[in-house]
């Protein structure tokens, strides 16, 4: 189970918050994985593939502020 912090560092403790939480957060796990066995039967590297997900995760942002 992942810990949930909030900005300060305190845990998440709302039970129905982290169990959506870690529902989006295994749906998108499912979804990169499928994406890299794709890219990788496609011939990418696998390395290059990671690189992007890590460029794709630093880009996002919080309509939230």
């Amino acid at each position: 189970m992942t810990a949930w912090l909030t900005p300060s560092g305190h845990q998440i403790a709302c039970r129905e918050k982290l169990r959506v939480l870690d529902d989006n957060l295994a749906e998108a796990r499912q979804v990169l994985q499928d994406a890299y066995e794709d890219a990788v039967l496609m011939g990418v590297d696998p390395a290059r593939i990671r690189q992007i997900f890590a460029e794709l995760a630093a880009q996002l942002d919080t309509p939230h502020r």
